[in-house]
């Protein structure tokens, strides 16, 4: 299928611009929140967290509204309603208003991202879904990783109302690309838009990678929402952890996601699990800045290449038919991963110290690595052709 059928730059780079500015949004809230409305850290915390649950329970709806062929109008929704939901932020009243906002940027952004997917997968070999996905998930992860980072350069140069500024900019842009590019062909086998069961949400086999990737989601939101605090805490470095952290991730997502197509899901699952939980582990127990650095380095690491490994086994397991449905119902315990890191992670560092919250995100990764064994041994030999395929007649 060619590039003009499916315009995949037009909308990795769509993708990529409303969730810079979802990540800008998790380095400028806290302090925009504190400042206007004098929110406290539990108030702050849940307007953070509110937009990963919105777009959790949006995902699998908006992969299916792609499975039906009406990925460019959701697209499209999306990036409209992430735009519309940033303004809310800045004009917001009270905090009621901006946790309403919240949760339309979350519903804005799992639309864009979970429509995109399926339009994108239609050009993609069965053997080479695992780079496809890996390589377009960094849309999304690249838009998170490099969000907070814009967010402090505009801050300096122009305060809080230049970032919510771009906030707002950004999301037009990933409008403005989807209703620019041509309609996709119709399907030649299309879903229908209502779900009549919850498996048609959450297709049988979709489960158990699911719960992998959102176990590997815990240990990224521990860290991302205690290691700087950590290393606050007299180790040093927390103007480089999660730089370098964002460094490790992105490059090995860039160069890693080819070895999901050439040795397995399963196998490239279990290999960065453990290098996961190594990470986490030197977090826990070597307190020391080099040695906190390099395991926040190699937590990236571990991290880069879950998504396309699971989102590979997810479409072994499931066969392949309803792509959108079935990695938007993965994606969404991801963000319900992060979700639940944030609380638990804070609790644990609140009452045993960061050390021990680390030490337990470590052994969820080891848990999510013991799940990989029965992914290989419930795995169907299957080899689907090119999903959604597009009828040409």
């Amino acid at each position: 299928m060619s590039d003009a059928e499916v315009p995949l730059r037009r909308l990795w780079t769509g993708v990529l611009c409303g969730y810079l500015a979802l990540g800008a949004t998790l380095q400028e809230l806290p302090g925009y929140a504190v400042a206007t409305f004098g929110a406290g850290p539990a108030t702050t915390g849940l307007l953070v967290g509110v937009a990963f649950a919105a777009a959790a329970s949006t995902r699998p709806f908006a992969g299916r509204a792609g499975d039906a062929g009406r990925a460019r109008a959701v697209v499209l929704a999306g990036g409209v309603l992430t735009s519309m939901a940033a303004a809310g932020h800045l004009f917001a009243p009270d905090v009621g208003t901006l946790l309403v906002a919240r949760l339309l940027m979350g519903i804005g952004e799992g639309m864009l991202f979970s429509a995109s997917l399926p339009w994108v997968l239609a050009a993609a070999p069965a053997d080479r879904r695992g780079r496809v996905s890996g390589w377009f998930g960094l849309s999304m992860w690249g838009g998170l990783t490099l969000g907070p980072l814009l967010a402090v350069v505009l801050h300096d140069i122009g305060g809080a109302r230049a970032v919510w500024g771009a906030v707002i900019a950004l999301p037009v842009v990933s409008a403005v690309l989807a209703a620019t590019t041509r309609r996709p062909p119709p399907l030649a086998d299309p879903v229908p838009i209502r779900p009549r069961s919850w498996r048609e949400v959450l297709p049988r086999g979709a489960g158990l990678p699911g719960l992998c990737l959102g176990m590997a989601a815990y240990g990224y939101g521990s860290l991302t929402a205690l290691l700087v605090l950590y290393l606050s805490d007299g180790i040093g470095g927390q103007n480089l952890g999660l730089a370098v952290f964002a460094v490790a991730f992105l490059l090995t997502r860039s160069l890693g996601s080819p070895l999901v197509d050439r040795y397995g899901g399963a196998v490239v699952a279990r290999i960065v699990l453990l290098v996961e939980c190594a990470g986490l582990t030197l977090l826990a127990t070597v307190p020391t800045e080099f040695f906190a650095l390099l395991g926040a380095a190699i937590t990236g690491v571990g991290i880069g290449t879950i998504f396309p490994a699971t989102t590979a086994m997810t479409l072994q397991r499931t066969g392949a038919i309803r792509p959108g449905t079935a990695v938007g119902s993965i994606t969404s315990l991801w963000d319900l991963g992060i979700l639940a890191a944030g609380p638990i992670g804070g609790v644990v560092a609140a009452h045993f110290g960061y050390r021990p919250a680390f030490a337990l995100a470590a052994g969820v990764a080891i848990v999510a690595c013991g799940l990989t064994f029965v992914l290989v041994r419930d795995a169907k030999p299957v080899d689907i052709p090119p999903v959604m395929a597009r009828n040409r007649s």
